[in-house]
């Protein structure tokens, strides 16, 4: 069955990146509605920490590294740590992620075996989902996953190629999970930001960026305006799942008609439901297998 409206209320939230701009937004939102949230970052900015200090509990943080594996990995476990036994998190927010720095670029090139950018900003929020999904269906319960990809999602840069790149995986990692909502009760969404006020814009090491993409705060929506716009994708039941939501200056709601990948649902022709059975299957019986086991607390 589909997730349908899913109220951030007394839901329990993971968001890696929470401790600075459009995540900690939505982690300030997700406690102002009722919710509890578990910050996944390598450190708390000062706002952050007062955060957590005045959450009354509601409110945890993990150090994180999300391009280890391994600190991803040890996010169940960090759940039932903050809040309680056998706690699950419903909503996952794999939200980390950086912009072009000149150490992780294809421009500079810097880097010997790998690009940190791609491990950070694509692999980390697939790596998440699984995590994500394991644990949702050890504790047979539904869930949503919201992602954060970007504009550059949808379009290309010159001056921004592997970013362009990490955001089209996500965008399309996500239309490829939407079959996730029919089978399993778990709805992976997309949020897309055009040009944000956050410290990758107005940060003291964003001069340069600053100064080749011409920023300025009258072209840049606010991290409070995407915050609630991923509110909206996961609680409303009108975002299905492999939703796109673009949000930017002068349309902070733009769902993407090409959001959908082939969704098969129940009342489909019998000839196209033989067809996806075939294809689909090892997928349901490998999920399967993990529906009501208990709560996930490594990657097996």
């Amino acid at each position: 069955m589909p997730v349908g409206s899913f109220p951030l209320k007394d839901k329990i939230c993971v968001v890696t990146g929470g401790g600075s701009g459009i995540n900690l937004s939505f982690t300030r939102l997700a406690l102002s509605s009722g919710a509890r949230v578990l910050i996944s970052d390598l450190k708390l900015t000062p706002e952050a920490d007062d955060l957590v200090k005045s959450s009354n509990g509601s409110a945890a943080f993990m150090t994180c590294d999300v391009s280890k594996w391994k600190d991803l990995n040890a996010i169940p476990s960090e759940v039932e740590k903050a809040f309680g036994k056998a706690a699950v998190a419903d909503v996952w927010v794999p939200g980390a992620g950086i912009f072009e720095p000149k150490w992780s670029s294809f421009l500079y090139d810097q880097e010997d075996e790998f690009y940190m950018q791609m491990r950070i900003n694509a692999e980390h929020p697939i790596k998440l989902t699984r995590i994500a999904m394991r644990s949702l269906l050890g504790a047979d319960k539904p869930g949503v996953v919201c992602l954060v990809a970007s504009g550059a999602g949808i379009t290309g840069s010159y001056a921004a190629a592997l970013y362009c790149a990490t955001k089209h995986a996500v965008v399309g990692f996500c239309k490829s999970l939407a079959q996730a909502n029919e089978d399993e009760n778990i709805k992976v969404v997309c949020i897309l930001p055009g040009m944000v006020s956050t410290p990758l814009w107005t940060g003291s090491a964003a001069k340069d960026v600053n100064d080749q993409f011409s920023y300025t705060d009258d072209i840049c929506i606010t991290p409070d305006e995407v915050a609630q716009a991923m509110k909206e994708l996961v609680e409303d039941s009108k975002y299905k799942g492999g939703a796109l939501l673009e949000t930017k200056k002068g349309d902070l709601r733009k769902e993407l008609e090409s959001a959908q990948s082939i969704v098969i649902h129940d009342q489909d022709q019998e000839a196209m439901k033989a067809f996806t059975k075939k294809l689909y299957n090892p997928i349901r019986e490998e999920f399967k297998k993990q529906r009501g086991r208990g709560v996930a607390t490594n990657g097996s």
